[in-house]
């Protein structure tokens, strides 16, 4: 698990330039609060808020970014003002709250700025209730916020604008469905449900404390779409609270809430948020932990006691978010799989009907867009797959399949690249036969994605033993053998099929 977080592949250090980018915007954003001589509560917000809006602003378009952001505090103040207002109203606050998480998470079906709204909005809620700000604390929680995203979006815009020279895929479109049949329509009402639950039983634990229940509750919910999905990311955001209130113990309690040090350990916290996210939610959430207890020790009120809550209520609301995924209006891990495997499968034919198009002399086909959309959707069926591969599944068939599935997706992949690389040399020949190998491609993709239509894939032609000398057709030949075998994982019933189930 350490070794996929930090030495995962970073292709053009994608993920070591976003970290530290975040880390010099999120501190050039709370100095700038800061030096203006707001107080430390003002501080917090401002610095959640840059965090807030450095993660979660996810537009295809840095042009759309920048909008994103200008319509955070949009979101925000109403909320802030809401919160802070109800304080005294514990009933009415509640009740608030959860229609916040249901607009928040319904918010997700307009895409990244409904998924960067919804979040902003219900962590604004969440900081009311850290801070316990009151309305009278308002002009000042408003002005760090402005503060703080004009800080770090100059950082992100302008200084440092990673998005203008490589901008980044535009992400998987969600699945489709209508009504009750739309996942976000079935999560709004489930991480209602588990936050509702999480409130209830984590003020009973803690009449102070309850809203990280509501927050464990709320996170586990964010980028998944299944029952198997939820649990797991359930897990891992558990296994990642305990490792960091254990290091919780040992870091921050000593330093009893040192300026100097804390704000260096803060921003080597941050900096392990972004650069973990992408691979690993449980280092993420260790991060996230750490960085919470010494957020804590600024406020003077850090203990040993306060870290055992903190995990305590982490149960609470996992415990919250697997009941809600169970009971209401469930969305099964084989459905969801089904749906984004045949999304890659279409996906690859495209890459390589574009690659040989433009092998073919067409001066319009571009097969690089593809291959760019095929590694979202491989990401997505991954994820998809991660409850089946769970080294706690005590299904060993399902999990070796699903393993087979995934590795033989890669090999698709690795040839649709290798594909794509030959189509883009201008020196590249065509060769009648490409046509017809994309033809079969075409013919496996179809009986692999068509219910019911299992002869063709299994009749699908394999590559020779020796490859030809064409690299094309090599690839082509390499990618036909992958789709062939391809068809046992995903169409045998023993235990139970992965596609057309």
């Amino acid at each position: 698990m350490l070794k996929r977080a930090f030495m995962a592949p970073d292709p053009g250090l994608g993920r070591l330039r976003v970290a530290l980018r975040a880390v010099l915007g999120v501190t050039f954003a709370v100095t700038v609060v800061q030096l203006s001589g707001l107080p430390l509560t003002a501080s917090i917000t401002g610095g959640l808020a840059a965090l807030l809006a450095l993660f979660t602003v996810a537009d295809p378009t840095v042009r759309r970014q920048v909008h994103t952001t200008a319509l955070l505090p949009v979101v925000g103040f109403p909320v802030l003002a809401l919160a802070a207002g109800l304080h005294g109203l514990p009933l009415v606050r509640d009740a608030a709250f959860l229609a916040v998480v249901l607009c928040g998470v319904y918010a997700r079906r307009w895409g990244p700025r409904g998924n960067a709204l919804g979040i902003f909005g219900f962590m604004m809620f969440f900081a009311t209730q850290f801070l316990h700000a009151v309305p009278a604390q308002l002009p000042h929680l408003y002005t760090a916020m402005i503060m703080s995203l004009a800080a770090a979006g100059s950082v992100r815009f302008g200084f440092w604008c990673i998005e203008r020279r490589t901008p980044p895929p535009a992400a998987p479109a969600p699945l489709a469905g209508r009504g009750l049949a739309r996942v976000t329509t079935r999560q709004a009402f489930q991480t209602a449900f588990a936050c509702g639950l999480a409130l209830a039983v984590g003020q009973m634990v803690s009449d102070e404390r309850w809203y990280w229940a509501v927050g464990t509750a709320w996170w586990i919910f964010v980028n998944t779409a299944s029952r198997g999905e939820t649990l797991v990311r359930g897990f891992r955001r558990v296994l990642g609270t305990v490792m960091g209130i254990a290091t919780g113990m040992v870091v921050a309690l000593p330093l009893h809430g040192a300026p100097a040090p804390t704000a260096a350990l803060v921003a080597v916290c941050v900096f392990g948020i972004f650069y973990t996210a992408a691979v690993s939610y449980t280092w993420m959430m260790f991060a996230v932990t750490v960085m919470a207890g010494l957020l804590y020790g600024l406020l003077g009120v850090l203990d040993a006691d306060l870290l055992t809550l903190r995990l305590a209520q982490t149960g609470v609301g996992a415990a919250g978010a697997a009941l809600a995924v169970l009971l209401v209006l469930p969305v099964t891990t084989h459905a969801t799989t089904d749906a984004w495997i045949q999304r890659a499968l279409r996906c690859v034919h495209a890459c390589a009907a574009e690659a040989a198009a433009r092998l073919a002399g067409s001066e319009t086909a571009d097969p690089a867009p593809r291959v760019a959309e095929l590694e979202l959707l491989l990401g997505r069926v991954r994820l998809s797959l991660a409850p089946l591969v769970h080294p706690l599944n005590p299904f060993r068939a399902r999990k070796e399949k699903a393993r087979r599935v995934l590795a033989l997706l890669d090999d698709c992949a690795r040839e649709v690249r290798g594909l794509a690389s030959v189509a883009a040399d201008p020196e590249a020949s065509h060769d009648d036969r490409l046509a017809a190998a994309c033809w079969r491609v075409e013919a496996a993709v179809e009986a692999l994605t068509t219910p019911g239509k299992t002869g063709d894939t299994a009749a699908a032609p394999a590559a020779p033993d020796h490859l030809p000398a064409e690299p094309a057709l090599a690839h082509l030949h390499d990618l036909e053998r992958a789709l062939a075998e391809l068809a046992a994982p995903l169409r045998s019933t023993r235990p139970s099929p992965l596609v057309g189930a």
